[in-house]
């Protein structure tokens, strides 16, 4: 091992390079044209291993330092010993680097660091697709010189990020974004921006959940609170106005009860894990019942009723849901088809899987209204849903039961024409 060099160690070494050359000037004279020869000899030694150090630090791409004699032995593997150290300290830094690099990958949100004065350092991918940035193009560009909305630009401006800010995406105005900042290394910082539009969209929902269920037991109670208040006179619980009252009464009673067991039965469907869908199903037996419902159903109204059904095809599923599913699509075809109008529901197995459609030939919907037909109490006509009892609840049911068979409700309309509510059941679903 090679000690490194010290005062000590050089005054010994230039005195046993000395004494020699002095001894023989002193026994045989020149004593000084010797020192100056030993002198000039050393000096060009140490410039011969002073371009060797230079050859090996500029030129020579070997990791291992030249051989050195003498007082530069020391300085070559001291230099040596420094670059492994720097080596290895560079690589645990790309090490760490890379992990933090990868962490910030994984993160579900876009990741940003930029400097105080705006410029960015660096993004992850989701960044780079939530906000259009691009790596390593985008290195050094002032952020708000990236995303321009107003908002933003004010909120770099600022530097106020102590709360943290919400708007809609420059890239699409359909999403809301929020950006967090907070300090990260000295002079940076970090951006954490969260795609927050479902959870708006959430809270949009439960406002009006809430907004839409009390509107609709408000009437009812208000009509029953009505008539309770004229059963205080006893002349009217035996008038000509009472049968009307309780009439009046017990219809208003029977729409809250089924506003509630539609919510009930929406929330026992969203709250459910998802089934185990291996229970047998008898799906024609259920629509030769469902038949006879709507039947009584339509009455007075004597709807054509078609059931073509496939009584061979049966499938695994949820009983409860699919029930649920079935007889929503068939009362609501029942509800809002006009008298004596001919509705037609088809179970059958297509190409795809079992199938099951109904097709009514009412006035249709407009195709505005068909993306949010199976949002909670959307109606297209509120007074006509009124007057055949419609929540609103029937679709959002079929939504989530079906969700949990792995299907989806499709919806064909033409105005003047009439509808088609329509799902298709997984091949292995089918016995």
């Amino acid at each position: 091992m090679v000690e490194r060099l010290s005062w000590k160690k050089l005054a010994w070494e230039l005195a046993f390079f000395y004494l020699p050359w002095f001894i023989i000037g002193w026994l045989f004279g020149g004593l000084p044209w010797l020192l100056l020869g030993a002198t000039v000899a050393m000096l060009l030694w140490h410039l011969h291993q002073q371009i060797k150090l230079s050859d090996w630090l500029w030129k020579d791409k070997s990791l291992m330092p030249p051989s050195g004699t003498g007082s530069w032995e020391p300085l070559f593997n001291g230099i040596y010993r420094l670059q492994k150290r720097n080596r290895r300290r560079r690589k645990e830094l790309a090490n760490l680097i890379r992990r933090f690099r990868n962490g910030a990958e994984s993160l579900p949100d876009a990741v940003v660091v930029f400097e105080r004065d705006g410029a960015i350092v660096w993004c992850n991918k989701l960044a780079q697709e939530l906000l259009g940035l691009r790596m390593p193009d985008d290195n050094g560009q002032h952020i708000s010189n990236l995303i321009r909305a107003p908002e933003f630009v004010s909120y770099i401006a600022d530097a106020n990020y102590d709360v943290p800010l919400e708007m809609r995406s420059h890239l699409n105005s359909a999403r809301t974004l929020e950006f967090r900042t907070m300090p990260y290394a000295e002079g940076e910082y970090l951006m954490v921006v969260r795609d927050i539009t479902q959870l708006k969209q959430l809270e949009g929902m439960r406002r009006n959940f809430f907004a839409n269920v009390s509107h609709e037991l408000r009437t009812p109670m208000t009509v029953l609170r009505g008539y309770l208040e004229m059963t205080e006179d006893p002349e009217m619980v035996v008038g000509p106005m009472w049968p009307k009252a309780h009439g009046v009464m017990t219809e208003q009673l029977s729409r809250m009860e089924s506003l509630v067991e539609q919510l009930l039965t929406l929330s026992k469907i969203e709250a459910a894990a998802k089934p185990e869908l291996d229970h047998l199903v008898d799906v024609p037996a259920m629509l030769d019942v469902l038949q006879k419902e709507a039947q009584a159903l339509s009455g007075d109204s004597e709807h054509v009723l078609t059931f073509e059904v496939d009584t061979s095809l049966k499938v695994k599923g949820n009983d409860d849901q699919l029930r649920s599913a079935i007889s929503n699509l068939v009362y609501n075809a029942v509800k809002h088809t006009p008298p004596k109008a001919g509705i037609t529901v088809r179970w059958y197995r297509s190409s795809k899987g079992p199938r099951l459609e109904v097709q009514d030939s009412g006035e249709g919907i407009a195709p505005q209204h068909l993306d949010r037909l199976t949002e909670r109490f959307y109606r297209v006509d509120k007074a006509r849903s009124r007057e055949t009892g419609g929540s609103g609840l029937g679709l959002a049911i079929v939504k989530h039961a079906l969700s949990h068979h792995d299907a989806e409700l499709d919806i064909q309309s033409e105005l003047g024409v009439g509808s088609t509510f329509s799902f298709t059941l997984s091949e292995r679903l089918a016995c």
